[in-house]
């Protein structure tokens, strides 16, 4: 029996728009000058999670979830990937302006199973910043014609955010983090990205980062419509649970923890991330130290746990 909390890990990965942040407001070590994400939660093979702790200490998650499918609650021929991921990115510089398709599409076009509906939980944002989040055109053809003729300034619809801010960002939706931003990313595990703008920016050899309009004009929601989501508040002794959003491939929530709280595992398994504070989370009779930057799964193999400290937490399940 595996009773006690799954730790992961960080990936971290290099990004053109990358910068520091991710060691100095985080900790982790990193490899390159331009570090713009941080893999925190994954089984997607361009960054898989290794396991920190206990008898699966040097696994992959994505061999914890084929071999070992008591801890996440799964038949054993339902589901060959783990269904989500989860990134702390730190953008020095504007994204992007990009789009991802929806599931139908990335398994007929691309050959994956998951397309990626995503969302955000704002970490910091500097004054000012701000995020694109959907566009102004009533047709397809209007779109493709903008695109066409660089009219981004009129084109694209941009949002203003600050720390705390929630965004659901379903598949479909053109979309960019601003410069300035970090933000914690929960979203479907893939990694199709068709990029619609990027500034004109070049890479070290001069190159131009590669466009992918004729996809982003098929996959995008037209016209936009920007998602509603309902936050829903509960108190269970000391810790105030806040879900930020329920939707087909998530549930996320945001943990407030001031003091004690024994909770109980109501889903399949739960993906925690510490964005603030310390904490103990014990789970029988073991105790284990949590801080701003860990990362771990609560798998199906325990049904209660309890937690001690003042933390805040993004927690999610599918």
């Amino acid at each position: 029996m595996y009773n006690e909390p799954i730790f992961l890990e960080p990936v971290l990965q290099e990004r053109i728009w990358g910068g520091n942040k991710l060691h100095t407001e985080f900790g982790y070590s990193t490899p390159y000058e331009h570090t713009g994400e941080a893999w925190v939660i994954s089984a997607h093979p361009n960054g898989p999670s290794r396991i920190k702790n206990g008898p699966l200490e040097g696994h992959t998650l994505q061999e914890a979830w084929e071999d070992h499918e008591i801890l996440f609650n799964r038949a054993e021929a339902a589901g060959e990937t783990y269904p989500l991921l989860v990134k702390i990115l730190d953008a020095n510089q504007n994204l992007s302006v990009q789009v991802h398709p929806d599931d139908t599409y990335a398994l007929e076009k691309e050959g994956v199973p998951y397309g990626k509906t995503e969302c955000w939980y704002v970490l910091d944002a500097e004054p000012g910043a701000e995020l694109v989040l959907g566009h102004h055109a009533k047709t397809r053809e209007e779109l493709k014609q903008a695109m066409a003729n660089g009219e981004w300034d009129t084109l694209l619809k941009r949002v203003p955010v600050t720390a705390g801010d929630f965004v659901y960002v379903p598949s479909g939706t053109i979309h960019a983090i601003g410069a300035g931003i970090m933000i914690l990313e929960t979203q479907q595990s893939s990694d199709i990205t068709y990029r619609v703008y990027d500034y004109e920016r070049t890479d070290e050899q001069g190159n131009a980062r590669t466009l992918h309009l004729e996809q982003a004009a098929e996959v995008t929601n037209i016209p936009h419509e920007d998602p509603k989501t309902e936050s829903i508040q509960e108190t269970i002794e000391d810790l105030t649970a806040r879900k930020l959003v329920e939707e087909s491939y998530f549930t996320v929530y945001h943990w407030d923890l001031k003091g004690d709280a024994v909770l109980e595992r109501k889903n399949d398994f739960l993906q925690v991330s510490v964005i603030k504070g310390k904490a103990v989370i014990q789970t029988g009779n073991q105790r284990f130290s949590i801080e701003k930057g860990t990362h771990f799964i609560i798998p199906n193999t325990i049904k209660q746990f309890s937690l001690q400290g003042n933390a805040e937490m993004i927690v999610s399940h599918p």
